[in-house]
């Protein structure tokens, strides 16, 4: 486990606005209560509580990857109608401590869904 720090600072703070995404024509997740995490580099990534995603639509997939800094992640798939998108989400259901803000949220690939729309 790797603590986030200078030479790799990871931040998360809440969305200052809504954040939506479409999928197949349809609204599979709309927040605003998403999360944002900034990762060193890395584009800002949204995190969005199940709450506020149509679960129903999700499938858990057998893909998995492990990050150092956050922990393990699972991955789901959309289904809509005849579309699905495969691994287009992703959780870290346990986070590392430093990151247990992000526990109960899914972030989503952009080129794996129609559309995020984000503040800003």
């Amino acid at each position: 486990m790797k603590v986030p720090g200078p030479d790799h600072p990871i931040t998360i703070e809440p969305a200052t606005g809504p954040v939506r995404v479409l999928f197949g024509g349809k609204v599979v997740a709309a927040s605003s209560h998403a999360l944002v995490l900034r990762e060193a580099s890395y584009p800002a990534v949204y995190y969005i509580p199940r709450t506020d995603i149509d679960m129903p639509l999700f499938q858990r997939s057998d893909h998995a990857s492990h990050c150092p800094y956050k922990g393990d992640a699972s991955y789901f798939s959309i289904e809509v109608g005849d579309r699905t998108a495969a691994d287009a989400a992703w959780s870290y259901e346990e986070p590392y401590p430093a990151m247990s803000a992000i526990a109960g949220h899914l972030a989503f690939y952009p080129d794996r869904v129609d559309r995020i729309e984000t503040p800003g």
